[in-house]
């Protein structure tokens, strides 16, 4: 579950769960980050995790609430971005098609599609209970990676209430404070350029004719051959005794702001993740399931309106390109700070994942 903490910089250095990329002078960008430098700086937007970890066991759930009302109800604009369609996720045909989502998004393991699907029906209909009779059926967004080099996918551990708790931790308090990052909820046995992946976040703050907007990102980081990640400085480092193998691990990337953006906007903004992507070294292989999910939480859409024409204020493309950056950047961080946060891991098998924070703890960056 997240939960607000507290530390200090020494603190962070010993709790590897608590490293993040700036804490190594990783990043150097000259845009501003949100309070959180997480995706909940976006006003409304909320995180939770549900964590299973217990022998060959290491996987979870992760939510990620668009906005606190009824989603159901009151939906919001969104984009898919598929970089490379190798992947399994549900939902995103009728979110290209239709231009919104109306439930949360939940991120999980390959197997746990079905799992986080159903919940998040039964969740909807405990709200709606007029959903498939009265009215149209719910579209459940649930997103994956494949976590099987870590835990034993096969054993399709998870559960709906493992699905629904990190729903609820989402909606506590917590769930609008710092983002628990690396080895948690859907993260937990995720693995990225040959080192322990997960969970990451980071968010920019973008001013337009005076006016600060947010926009955030988080992923679930399981991507990138081994020796092929290039960090900000240059520095290339490779997992000690890693093979570097075939590419075919994933990334999900969930994509907030609260700049009023269209759905082509919103796509637009989405394929610039993968210049973030790009620059940590990934080049999205054959076998790899790369997916931009992008939302804007400036205008809720009802289910049923009143009115005939939609009223709307949307950016000009003019001033598109600061927003294009920032979501680069900030995708790019959020990974970084995915596998700062997540410690070394012997998971199913006695596989093992190092930590790339204990990499750069022994390889410091040189002085010039």
């Amino acid at each position: 579950m997240v939960s607000a903490t507290h530390w200090t910089q020494n603190s962070k250095m010993r709790d590897p769960s608590l490293r993040r990329a700036r804490d190594f002078g990783l990043i150097d960008d000259p845009q501003v980050t949100g309070p959180q430098n997480a995706i909940t700086d976006v006003p409304g937007v909320r995180v939770g995790h549900t964590t299973c970890r217990e022998g060959n066991i290491a996987t979870g759930f992760t939510a990620i609430l668009p906005h606190e009302g009824n989603m159901f109800r009151e939906r919001l604009l969104a984009a898919v971005e598929v970089i490379n369609g190798f992947g399994k996720s549900a939902g995103l045909m009728q979110v290209t098609e239709m231009g919104c989502i109306e439930t949360p998004i939940l991120l999980t393991n390959t197997f746990g599609i079905g799992t986080g699907f159903n919940a998040l029906v039964r969740e909807a209909i405990r709200s709606n209970p007029d959903i498939g009779r009265d009215v149209a059926t719910v579209n459940p967004v649930v997103c994956e990676c494949n976590d099987g080099y870590l835990n034993d996918i096969q054993a399709m551990a998870l559960t709906e209430a493992d699905a629904t708790n990190a729903l609820n931790a989402a909606r506590a308090p917590a769930g609008t404070g710092p983002v628990a990052q690396g080895s948690v909820g859907a993260g937990t046995g995720m693995s990225c350029f040959g080192f322990k992946g997960g969970i990451g976040t980071a968010s920019r703050v973008v001013v337009i004719e005076g006016r600060p907007f947010i926009l955030g990102t988080l992923v679930l980081a399981n991507f990138g051959k081994a020796g092929d990640l290039i960090l900000p400085d240059g520095r290339r480092p490779k997992p000690f005794g890693a093979e570097p193998g075939p590419e075919k691990g994933s990334v999900i990337v969930i994509l907030a702001t609260d700049i009023p953006l269209t759905t082509r906007q919103l796509r637009r903004v989405a394929k610039r993740c993968g210049a973030g992507i790009a620059w940590l070294g990934s080049f999205w292989g054959n076998g790899s399931g790369d997916i931009v999910l992008a939302f804007s939480t400036a205008m809720a859409v009802p289910r049923r309106s009143l009115l005939t024409f939609s009223p709307g204020l949307f950016l000009c493309d003019c001033e598109i390109d600061a927003i294009f950056r920032a979501a680069a950047e900030a995708t790019r961080e959020a990974v970084l700070n995915a596998l700062c946060a997540a410690p070394s891991m012997t998971g199913f098998q006695d596989h093992t994942r190092p930590s790339l924070a204990d990499w750069l703890l022994t390889n410091p960056r040189k002085a010039c």
